[in-house]
């Protein structure tokens, strides 16, 4: 354990929750940019994880992870659109986590055990 606490690597966990606007007339098409924009940053290597929370009964949006320091991601969460629009709010923390974490691809499980 130690030594894998000495190879981990900071990151920055953001937490996404809905405001009142998230129902208004054009928040649809603001969330789809956010989305859009989501992916671009995946591409570019800034963003390695991001779940949208599936309807649930907590404000909670979605949740991701940055590969940028706690500083970097705040500036990238406030050029965010749906933020800029007060439709989603975020919270952002440093963290830390090992190399060769990842999600595992749910559907190869039964061939994976």
């Amino acid at each position: 354990m130690r030594k894998m606490l000495q190879a981990a690597n900071r990151y920055t966990l953001v937490i996404l929750r809905r405001t009142g606007k998230r129902g208004e007339p054009g928040a649809d098409e603001i969330v789809w940019e956010h989305g859009r924009r989501n992916f671009e940053l995946r591409r570019d290597g800034l963003l390695c994880i991001v779940g949208p929370v599936i309807a649930d009964e907590s404000e909670v949006a979605g949740v991701c992870i940055f590969t940028t320091d706690l500083e970097q991601t705040k500036r990238i969460m406030n050029e965010d659109p749906a933020v800029k629009a007060g439709i989603f709010v975020y919270d952002a923390h440093a963290i830390e986590s090992f190399p060769g974490d990842a999600l595992t691809d749910r559907s190869n499980l039964a061939q994976i055990s």
